[in-house]
């Protein structure tokens, strides 16, 4: 999984009036979890824009006074009118320890009940799933390819060894339905037939 580097330094002073003083400097109050204590600790609210606002999913490496820490972003908050970033939880990466995360879905090829006028349904864009770091994807793909109107593409065909998900095995990624104009299409034909 591709990782993102992020330059910080350690908060001393946790209360409200520093948390309110940093994020007046431009900077985001930060907590990392995980490890034998939480690590408080600040960066540039412009370090974490290719982390947040994207589609993708990233691991942080986090630099704090020349100590590294793998990370992966747990919880974020934002203020409700102007949509800043006001605070992030951190859960810290080990090697041997299995960690849970939602792994975007990518769809490839294109089904067979779409061409004959079916409409697609991507149901899940994202899957939880729980994997050591090294193994965790990212992306999913999903092939779509042979999906027929009617046809259902469960998260049991996407099983993989390195990872585990984390949803019942009747969950429906993606499927094809019967769009309305093919429908009415049908239902035509069909009382073409039977006026014959």
């Amino acid at each position: 999984m591709q990782s993102i580097s992020i330059n910080g330094s350690q908060r001393e002073s946790v209360g409200k009036s520093a948390t309110k003083a940093l994020r007046n400097a431009g900077k985001v109050p930060c907590v990392l979890y995980g490890g034998d204590k939480p690590v408080h600790f600040s960066a540039d609210e412009k370090a974490f824009k290719s982390l947040v606002y994207t589609p993708n999913v990233y691991t942080a490496s986090i630099e704090l006074d020349g100590q590294t820490y793998a990370a992966v972003l747990q919880d974020i908050q934002f203020h409700p009118v102007t949509d800043k970033i006001l605070h992030i939880d951190f859960y810290q990466l080990f090697d041997d320890k299995a960690v849970t995360m939602e792994i975007p879905v990518r769809l490839k090829g294109n089904a067979k009940g779409v061409m004959i006028g079916g409409a697609l349904r991507h149901n899940l864009r994202k899957l939880k799933v729980k994997a050591l770091p090294a193994n965790l994807p990212d992306f999913i793909e999903a092939d779509i390819t042979e999906l027929e109107i009617g046809n259902k593409l469960y998260v049991t065909e996407l099983a993989n060894d390195k990872f585990t998900f984390l949803h019942p095995d009747n969950t429906v990624v993606a499927q094809v339905r019967m769009s309305r104009n093919a429908a009415k299409a049908t239902t035509e034909e069909e009382a073409g037939e039977s006026a014959e």
